[in-house]
């Protein structure tokens, strides 16, 4: 079995979906600890990858079956900002939030 971190299925899906060759900084222990079941509370400054720390997790798990994933964010524009991203990259994503109607929301 390879200990080659550049081939585990984050890895795979940090390049494939977001473009990106490598991890920085703690990311890769945050998200193959959440892809493992674990939970995290991630402080970071602006720009420095949360948002990968559950994206990157949240598709692992779907691709292996293991339901879905919700993430909640204080920010409407931050809401549509990500899944505005997510929908470029390819990845099924939706918000939920006030600026919805109500038939939007169903």
């Amino acid at each position: 079995m390879s200990s080659d971190p550049s081939a585990s299925p984050a890895h795979t899906v940090l390049q494939d979906v977001f473009g990106y060759e490598q991890f920085r900084g703690p990311q890769q222990a945050i998200v193959e600890h959440v892809i493992g079941g674990g939970d995290a509370l991630v402080l970071m400054p602006t720009g420095g990858g949360k948002s990968l720390c559950y994206q990157v997790p949240a598709i692992v798990r779907q691709q292996q079956g293991r339901g879905v994933t919700i993430v909640i964010s204080p920010l409407i524009a931050l809401m549509h900002d990500q899944v505005g991203a997510l929908h470029e990259a390819g990845v099924e994503a939706a918000f939920l939030n006030s600026t919805l109607s109500y038939d939007e929301a169903q």
